[in-house]
């Protein structure tokens, strides 16, 4: 029995709950290349169209020990387009999928925005959103065409709302047509040269009044305001919304989370755009990962009570989500997080772009300071970042559904995990225009100053379909942030977990 050759590319598609008990397992679609090449015997018996190669391996179970003879299949780490727009991606898998092997998860890294190491078939819209230039990546995929997807083949597209996905088509054609899409240059440069100036008047107000207690804490409240200023820059030219080439927008944004903020541009491209793809899904969106210090939504409490999970008194987490949640996530996870990925990852040119960033507040503060001094105060002012960035984040996510993979349409999916805030001209100031999530998620290349003109339209497309449309005041949205850690009766979720049949809990339910 000769091995598989390498490489050996996997197109994959989503779970058939038909299939087998492992409902959220991928199954394998179709093999890109070299049907009559492949060295095992049951070659001339493989079919030619790859769209059918499923509906062979379910007809021949006998195959299955065959098919599954050896264990490791390499895989190739790179997007693939069936006929239509429908993405697929090749994966590395730990066995060949067969009625005798069970299906097992492709466990992967995030491989592209789009993608985000998960099945995404049918996610073309997803992956328009993510790319402004559709043309040019267009050449990355024409060579990987291969043939379309046979519409009797297992999708999850089949459940989808076709009428939702023509509507917001349209939507966006409409939002191209007005030139939404096109940035006022003048806007983002007086928001680069506002935090110029308040990273002046901090260092002017520690040189004139000396670091005293007051110019000190004064001080580090228009630092830590520039730092929150900037993490909204970094996040417009992150999503390539400022400039119209690709590659403009990456070197000023690396400029600006690196040394601006002393942060890592892939780190957050990686897990930034996961959440994108995948809001306010368990196991998919790293904004829901609480690596078990809190439990949230209507599964999480489920599965941690069905495998006896219990790493903190999660009765109190909306109790202690204020000493370990706001004050911590930036000068102690994050910072941790940023660090260990350059290493790991060898981001070289974005471990230079942090150290930059450290050299020059060193310099600036260690006279006033001293090292030890100086240290203590930028942890400060992560601290005070933190807070800020974890209420503003949070506002617009935590509070809406949190859930297990629906397959929904790209628009209801995005209106499912995000509600916005009312505007103002503070508003827009303080969350750098996030409380126009809703219109962001939808169209993550859009500029900010155009959210709000897109905004009249969307409500009135979800009018149309019959899909909430929450907007809060800034209030009201920050003070319901806590509303998902609150418990219900403790008795209530044992017997729900023990017999989740009869009843389903509510969002904000939690396990003990």
């Amino acid at each position: 029995m000769g091995s598989f050759p390498a490489p050996f590319p996997l197109l994959l598609a989503s779970g058939d709950p038909h299939l087998g008990p492992d409902a959220a397992a991928l199954h394998l679609l179709a093999i890109e290349t070299g049907y009559d090449s492949l060295p095992w015997p049951l070659t001339p018996s493989l079919p030619r169209r790859p769209a059918s190669l499923l509906s062979f391996l379910l007809a021949h179970p006998a195959r299955g020990p065959v098919l599954a003879r050896r264990p490791e299949a390499r895989g190739c780490r790179r997007n693939a387009r069936l006929g239509g727009g429908a993405l697929c991606v090749c994966v590395l898998l730990a066995s060949i999928p067969t009625p005798q092997t069970p299906l097992l998860r492709a466990s992967l890294p995030p491989l592209h925005p789009a993608s985000v190491g998960h099945p995404i078939t049918g996610q073309q819209d997803a992956f328009r959103a993510f790319h402004p230039d559709l043309k040019f990546v267009g050449k990355f995929l024409k060579p990987l065409l291969i043939g379309e997807l046979a519409p009797e083949e297992p999708s999850q597209d089949h459940g989808k709302n076709s009428k939702i996905i023509e509507d917001f088509r349209a939507l966006k054609k409409t939002a191209e047509d007005m030139n939404l899409f096109k940035t006022n240059h003048v806007f983002f440069l007086l928001l680069l040269a506002h935090i110029i100036a308040l990273e002046s008047i901090a260092w002017f107000t520690v040189f004139y009044f000396g670091n005293g207690w007051i110019p000190t804490l004064i001080t580090a409240f228009v630092l830590a305001t520039s730092q929150a200023q900037a993490g909204w820059l970094q996040h417009d030219y992150g999503h390539l919304s400022v400039y119209r080439k690709p590659k403009w927008n990456h070197l000023v944004h690396k400029f600006v989370i690196g040394h601006l903020k002393g942060a890592s541009a892939n780190w957050w491209n990686h897990r930034h755009f996961q959440h994108h793809a995948k809001p306010n899904i368990f196991h998919k969106d790293p904004d829901v990962n609480m690596l078990h210090v809190f439990v949230l939504g209507e599964w999480q409490p489920i599965e941690y009570g069905k495998k006896k999970l219990k790493y903190l008194p999660y009765n109190h987490q909306h109790e202690y989500f204020f000493l370990i949640g706001p004050p911590l996530l930036i000068p102690m996870y994050f910072q941790y997080q940023i660090i260990m990925t350059m290493i790991v990852h060898k981001n070289w040119v974005d471990l230079a772009w942090a150290i930059s960033y450290y050299i020059r507040f060193f310099v600036t503060y260690i006279p006033f300071y001293g090292i030890l001094g100086a240290l203590l105060f930028l942890n400060f002012i992560r601290f005070l970042e933190s807070h800020w960035f974890v209420w503003v984040t949070q506002m617009n996510h935590i509070v809406m559904e949190i859930d297990q993979e629906a397959y929904r349409d790209w628009f209801s999916s995005q209106l499912t995990a995000t509600c916005n805030v009312e505007q103002s001209f503070f508003n827009d100031w303080f969350s750098g225009h996030l409380n126009f999530q809703i219109e962001h998620h939808l169209f993550p290349t859009m500029p900010r100053h155009n959210l709000h003109k897109i905004a009249p339209l969307v409500k009135s497309l979800c009018a149309k379909h019959g899909i909430e449309y929450q907007e809060k005041p800034l209030l009201r949205a920050l003070l319901d942030i806590i509303r998902p850690f609150t418990l219900v009766d403790p008795l209530t979720v044992a017997f729900k977990v023990a017999r989740p049949w009869q009843a389903r809990l509510p969002p904000s339910a939690m396990c003990l």
